[in-house]
C-alpha cells in the first residue's frame, strides 16, 4: 500500500496552504489548473496568508526574500493599495513551490514546526546546505525535493 500522497493531494494541498478559496477565487484541483493559475498570477493575499502561517517567516525577514524573492513589505504594500494585486510569474511560481516544499517537508517530518526547522538548518544530503537557500532556482527546488524523498525513504540524509 503506497501512503505517499498523489500529485492532485499534493496540489490540492498546496492551494489550501496558500489561503484556498478564501485567497484564490479560482479552484485549483490538478496540475494544469495551477499552471494556469500561476501563469495568471497568484493574488498577493495568497503570499500573505502563507505567510502568516509560517513562523519562519516572522523570526527572519530575509528567508521571504530566499523563498519566494521579494520582502515581506511587498504584498502587503500591494494588498493595501489595490486589494487585488497578482504576483508576477516568476513569484507566483516560487510562491507556489515554497508552499508545496513546506507542505512536503511537513508530511515527511510529522509536523510544521520540523518542517521549517529542517529548511533553516544545514543537511547532510544537500552538501552543508540549509533547504531553504536552495529555493532561487528550480535546480536548487528539485534537490530539496530528492532529499525530502530520501529522509522519506529512511536513507540518511
Amino acid at each position: 500500500m503506497d501512503l505517499q500522497p498523489t500529485a492532485e493531494q499534493d496540489i490540492i494541498r498546496t492551494f489550501d496552504r496558500l489561503g484556498g478559496g478564501d485567497a484564490i477565487p479560482t479552484p485549483v484541483l490538478t496540475s494544469l489548473d495551477a499552471h494556469d493559475l500561476l501563469l495568471t498570477g497568484l493574488p498577493a493575499l495568497a503570499l500573505l496568508d502563507l505567510t502568516t502561517g509560517v513562523a519562519l517567516f516572522a523570526c527572519d525577514q530575509d528567508v521571504l526574500e530566499k523563498a519566494v524573492g521579494m520582502s515581506l513589505r511587498t504584498p502587503q504594500r500591494r494588498c493595501k493599495d489595490t486589494g487585488h494585486t497578482l504576483l508576477s510569474i516568476e513569484q507566483s511560481s516560487r510562491t507556489w513551490k515554497f508552499a508545496e516544499i513546506l507542505g512536503r517537508a511537513t508530511e515527511v517530518f510529522g509536523s510544521q514546526e520540523a518542517a521549517e526547522s529542517w529548511l533553516n538548518r544545514t543537511a547532510i544530503g544537500l552538501d552543508q546546505r540549509n533547504p531553504i537557500d536552495l529555493l532561487a532556482t528550480t535546480v536548487g527546488d528539485e534537490a530539496g525535493e530528492d532529499c525530502l524523498t530520501r529522509i522519506d525513504y529512511g536513507v540518511f540524509a
